[in-house]
């Protein structure tokens, strides 16, 4: 079914990987959800001084809160088997690209697996960890953020004759990463802070309320 002529184009959420070195957009690095989540849930844990400390630290903050973000979203292939000459690879492996794709983002790649064992045999000492590609989460214009995957569940909940899943719902934890993981100065540092920056430009379009709405006359 067509959409009405006149109806907003609705964008998509999604994540987009770069090069942590070069910060260029990693081959097939934007991900775009094929179906906007319902809901999205953000937990902020506020870096407060400590309690019981030197009332002079009451209200002081250490830093920006910790923000976490839970997406939930699902993948179908239905639309695409309705039309199997347009669609070769769905109609072979359904959903497993879109998954793979999403999985491999918490992967090491299996080239830097093998280099890694190569250095081993050789004799290295010392095996640095493997760097991961730096995620943004991207929802609309107005949210641009740099985040970690910390957690990352997938439920397939249909499947094809070949056992290809066609159907799935995948749970997404992210940490908003910010400028006590970032050096100020670096990309992923000015990134933190422009989403930080466009929270405080919403923040003023707000028109405040009055003390008559709470009830009182003014503060005593």
């Amino acid at each position: 079914m067509s959409a009405f002529p006149g109806s907003p184009r609705i964008l998509k959420g999604g994540l987009v990987l770069l090069d942590p070195d070069t910060f260029a957009v990693l081959p097939n690095g934007i991900i775009v959800l094929q179906y906007n989540p319902d809901t999205l849930a953000r937990t902020l844990k506020v870096q407060s001084a400590e309690e019981g400390g030197d009332r002079s630290e009451a209200l002081r903050l250490k830093g920006p809160p910790v923000e976490t973000i839970k997406v939930e979203a699902e993948i179908d292939a239905t639309d695409q088997l309705e039309l199997p000459d347009q669609n070769p690879n769905t109609v072979q492996n359904g959903i497993f690209p879109q998954l793979a794709v999403l999985e491999t983002m918490v992967y090491p790649a299996s080239t830097t697996l093998q280099n890694n064992f190569n250095l081993a045999q050789a004799g290295t000492l010392e095996i640095m960890p493997v760097i991961a590609p730096l995620t943004l989460f991207v929802w609309s214009a107005n949210r641009i953020v740099p985040v970690r995957i910390t957690d990352f569940s997938i439920t397939e909940e249909a499947f094809d004759p070949a056992l290809n899943p066609i159907r799935a719902k995948v749970s997404l934890g992210l940490r908003v990463l910010s400028i006590d993981d970032f050096y100020f100065n670096d990309k992923g540092g000015s990134l933190y802070m422009a989403y930080q920056q466009q929270k405080e430009t919403l923040a003023r379009l707000y028109q405040g309320g009055t003390f008559g709405a709470l009830g009182i006359r003014g503060i005593p």
